[in-house]
């Protein structure tokens, strides 16, 4: 039997399918970089004046210059924020890093971003560092909704020789590989091979996270002879650290306009934390004590690990032309707003998703309009805990002797005006705020892994084997290192 349909119907259908079909087209590719340890100021559009980022530089002044971009205060809890859309508070990655002697890692049970956009269309792809869970593979990036993976595994390797401690950390798809090369422009002479070899009909997504400029501080001497001008040795070299990240960031902007692809291409770019500031965060694989840590955070307060503003506002950048206005976006956006923005720029449902903290701020990213988020969460952890309400920002240090501090961030950005004593009512109401997360929080990963490290020590003697140690260091004593 024939089937027959109006004319109208015929026109929806054709219109629906036209619709449909153009929003495929229109599907953006999506690149999102993020440097490791990278200082506030240590980009030229946040004012360096000794170190050279022209192509990061460019892509901020064609795009938006995100200026109270948020992550987390160190580098697994910031991946594992960018992966969910979820504080990691909530699924114990709230602290420290995964150490290379752990076993643990990101819950599986949690809906990645990767696995979100894939079932929108999108391959993706991981090029860089993930440092999420190594020591089992079901934590690895190609079980977790990523078609493609090149890069290490976990937080810390010689540049040069790929290993830490001895041991390799370098792979393609789950196979180790062993060649030559400095990391930084390995990814990115991988990532222009992807731009290269992409279908234009498919778009992809693309989490391309470099592994500078985190320590061992090292760079081709090529880079460091760029900077004669630059006295201390240490930043001398890690100048040629971000000179070269700059570079192969703008040999893929460059691989995607010869593919006909930069048009409909967005790129985010920012640090996953605050740049370095103090030895006992800058890893294991050097003595640091000796050595003038380079990294510049400009007026922010301390840096990597720690809840003030140093540690967790980054430099960061949007950049999609005819979509993303120029200019500088003064308006709040955290690291686990992304995951919505990017869902619904892809057309990617988050129903597989538990509960999100993100927000969908892609009206504020691309035209400055005021952000959907008010409020954020620092971090929740057992011994400190820190909480945005508009302009003001509580961190409060329950290891004895507890200690409150309350800063008006829009106009003491530097936190050094602590208002704890004149606003006790504020005090009351936001640690009343975070007892209640605190309820809701799972315990610590890495608290519970060094506790049970510690009790099967052969020797019984207490180790804390970390690669980058957790807490403030006017908090706790520092770790030993492995």
């Amino acid at each position: 039997m024939k089937m027959k349909y109006s004319k109208t119907f015929l026109f929806l259908l054709c219109h629906l399918l036209a619709t449909l079909s153009l929003t495929a087209e229109r599907l953006p590719n999506i690149i999102h970089i993020v440097a490791d340890d990278l200082g506030w100021k240590d980009v030229g559009f946040n004012g360096a004046t000794d170190i050279r980022t022209p192509n990061i530089d460019a892509l901020a002044a064609g795009g938006a210059k995100l200026d109270k971009f948020y992550v987390q205060p160190m580098c697994t809890p910031t991946r594992a924020a960018l992966m969910t859309g979820r504080y990691p508070f909530r699924y114990g990655l709230q602290t420290a890093v995964i150490p290379s002697v752990s076993d643990y890692g990101l819950d599986t049970s949690e809906w990645l971003m990767p696995q979100c956009l894939k079932e929108a269309g999108y391959k993706t792809a991981i090029i860089g560092k993930w440092h999420l869970g190594h020591a089992d593979k079901k934590y690895w990036p190609k079980q977790r909704g990523f078609d493609y993976q090149y890069g290490a595994m976990i937080g810390e390797l010689d540049y040069f020789t790929h290993e830490e401690h001895g041991v390799l950390d370098w792979y393609r798809n789950n196979e180790p590989v062993r060649e030559e090369g400095y990391t930084t422009q390995l990814i990115g002479e991988d990532a222009v091979r992807y731009i290269n070899e992409a279908d234009p009909d498919q778009p992809f997504y693309m989490y391309l996270a470099f592994n500078a400029p985190h320590t061992p501080y090292q760079a081709p001497q090529e880079y460091i002879d760029r900077y004669p001008d630059i006295a201390d040795p240490t930043r001398r070299i890690y100048a040629g650290m971000v000179t070269c990240l700059d570079d192969e960031i703008g040999r893929v902007v460059s691989a995607l306009e010869k593919k006909g692809l930069r048009d409909n291409t967005l790129i985010i770019f920012h640090s996953d934390n605050g740049g370095t500031k103090n030895a006992m965060f800058a890893g294991v694989m050097a003595d640091m004590s000796k050595v003038t840590i380079p990294c510049d955070n400009g007026p922010l307060r301390d840096g990597k690990a720690a809840l003030f503003e140093g540690g967790t506002r980054v430099c960061a950048l949007a950049n999609w032309p005819g979509h993303i206005e120029p200019g500088t976006v003064e308006e709040l956006i955290h690291a686990v707003d992304l995951y919505p923005t990017l869902a619904t720029l892809a057309g990617a449902s988050t129903a597989k998703c538990k509960p999100l903290d993100g927000k969908n701020v892609w009206e504020t990213i691309s035209t400055g309009a005021p952000s959907p988020r008010t409020s954020f969460v620092y971090n929740i952890e057992p011994f400190r805990a820190a909480l945005r309400e508009g302009d003001m920002k509580l961190i409060w240090r329950t290891t004895l002797p507890a200690s409150v501090d309350l800063y008006n961030i829009a106009e003491d950005p530097s936190e050094e005006n602590n208002l704890a004593e004149e606003y006790p009512d504020l005090v009351t109401a936001m640690q009343r705020e975070i007892n209640t997360l605190a309820r809701e929080a799972a315990k610590p990963l890495f608290l519970v892994d060094q506790f049970k490290l510690v009790m099967t020590n052969m020797n019984g003697e207490p180790v804390l084997p970390i690669d980058e140690g957790f807490g403030d260091p006017e908090e706790l004593p520092a770790p030993a290192a492995h």
